[in-house]
């Protein structure tokens, strides 16, 4: 019940500031205060346009990565209105793990580029790119934005160095990172699975965190709580569906990064434990 009346004041906060996507130095109203947003148009290869959203903020505030964590407020997008538009995908940039009176979340600060692998309907036009953003900015207190976003992105563009450098901040492959295995064990609770990973990987550094994601719409996931065993970082996360019961789990779709020092792994499925 918590979690509803939240979503449910995030979205009306989110529709009463409103901020443009676009390029400046902070304004006046709330969140031109906090956070300023603006589309690099990027350079197109083939079919694909590399573009990206620059995300600047106020000194101290941050944002939120894709998996917020249980003290973040999940970004989310809406491309309606976009025109020769087939498809995208984002890229996220290693994120940082903050910790606040006990509360952990997994996002950005200071300035964030988001890069977007655009696909082209038709690859000799230019990209109309039309949509909307929520996002989270936090201090001491959480403001939701929602920023509309209105590009055109030219058939050929330009490189940008900026856009290349956040395509280089990325997550290791699991090959890359040296893993050896990752199994699971899951077992039913009141509401929903309580989830085991043991994942066999060289120390990441830091306090290493993982996070669990599952691609089924609505099921909530909390914090991992994690440690490691010499070679093995275990995690332990509850699952809990919108039915708030037991469900059946394909452990080869869960996506599970480990977030050390100032790097990340990125390790999809695991086995049966």
């Amino acid at each position: 019940m918590m979690l509803s009346r939240l979503s449910a004041a995030v979205t009306l906060l989110a529709l009463l500031f409103p901020v443009a996507a676009r390029a400046g130095t902070y304004g006046t109203t709330p969140t031109e205060q906090v956070a300023q947003v603006e589309v690099l148009p990027g350079w197109r290869e083939g079919a694909v346009h590399i573009a990206a959203l620059r995300i600047r903020l106020a000194p101290g505030w941050k944002t939120y990565w894709r998996a917020p964590g249980d003290a973040g407020i999940p970004p989310s997008f809406s491309w309606k209105g976009s025109r020769n538009l087939a498809g995208l995908r984002f890229h996220w940039p290693v994120p940082h793990v903050f910790s606040v009176n006990g509360m952990r979340s997994i996002g950005y600060k200071g300035e964030v580029i988001l890069p977007i692998y655009l696909d082209a309907a038709r690859p000799d036009q230019p990209i109309a790119l039309r949509g909307e953003l929520d996002m989270g900015v936090c201090l001491d207190i959480c403001v939701p934005v929602q920023v509309r976003i209105s590009a055109d992105i030219p058939a050929q563009g330009t490189h940008d160095p900026r856009i290349a450098a956040a395509l280089a901040d990325r997550a290791q492959t699991a090959a890359e990172a040296g893993l050896k295995g990752a199994s699971c064990a899951v077992e039913p609770i009141s509401d929903g699975l309580r989830l085991t990973a043991r994942i066999t990987l060289p120390k990441q550094g830091g306090s290493e965190v993982v996070v669990v994601e599952t691609p089924t719409p609505g099921v909530w996931v909390s914090d991992a709580a994690s440690l490691r065993k010499g070679g093995v970082l275990q995690a332990v996360a509850d699952l809990v569906p919108p039915e708030a019961q037991p469900f059946a789990l394909d452990r080869s779709s869960l996506r599970f990064t480990v977030i050390g020092a100032g790097r990340a792994v990125d390790i999809q499925g695991c086995t049966g434990d």
